[in-house]
């Protein structure tokens, strides 16, 4: 079934460390974007992650709302329904990336963490509570959680994650952080998360720390 998936072209950096990764770091890019953009983040935490290695994928489908990037699915309706089903369509091809990247380095889901910014939060909360084992973590920025009500009774991973919004965010509301951050509480799910001051939809210096704790925090040495 797995031949039929499309590959996903990565953007890599690290570990910083000689040897082979004891971590490993995805990130999952937002709307229109690629994975140049949140693989900048790797040379900022690789400093004090140097045995991690980072890799952010370009999503599989080419942005409708947009002349150039990429998406996991389309916001075109932007209504939950929606991109709940554009996700669970995404979520085969993601859940094999993450398995072959694993089976490539070595690496158990246990020294893996997902980090999301946007549509990759999105995408990051939905697939690491379904995969077959569990990650070390969901580091998600400026997203949403879809689906929250469908994790309830199901037989799913509860994985600690950290959601980290700006309250000044106008393309993802900040309405979103806080139904996270309750859903997430009430499934009993290790969360904990900051609004950022007169952030709007972006990653500042805060957050980045804020991040790279949760990271450290999280995954093994």
């Amino acid at each position: 079934m797995t031949s039929s998936l499309p590959e996903l072209h990565s953007y890599r950096f690290g570990p910083l460390a000689a040897g082979k990764p004891h971590q490993l770091i995805v990130l999952l890019h937002g709307l229109g974007s690629n994975g140049q953009d949140l693989i900048s983040l790797a040379p900022f935490w690789a400093r004090e992650l140097p045995n991690a290695l980072f890799v952010s994928p370009d999503a599989p489908f080419p942005c409708d709302m947009a002349p150039m990037g990429h998406q996991w699915f389309s916001l075109q309706e932007w209504t939950e329904d929606a991109m709940l089903k554009g996700a669970e369509k995404a979520f085969p091809i993601v859940d094999n990336y993450l398995d072959k990247l694993l089976k490539n380095t070595g690496l158990t889901d246990e020294a893996m963490a997902l980090v999301g910014f946007s549509q990759g939060t999105m995408m990051s909360l939905y697939t690491a509570p379904r995969r077959r084992n569990a990650c070390a973590g969901v580091l998600g920025y400026s997203g949403a959680l879809l689906g929250a009500k469908l994790l309830k009774n199901a037989n799913v991973h509860k994985v600690p994650t950290c959601l980290i919004h700006g309250d000044a965010d106008t393309v993802v509301p900040v309405t979103a952080w806080h139904q996270g951050m309750a859903a997430l509480k009430e499934l009993d799910v290790p969360v904990e998360g900051s609004l950022l001051p007169g952030l709007a939809h972006g990653i500042d210096d805060a957050g980045i720390r804020m991040g790279l704790d949760f990271l450290k925090a999280k995954l093994p040495l």
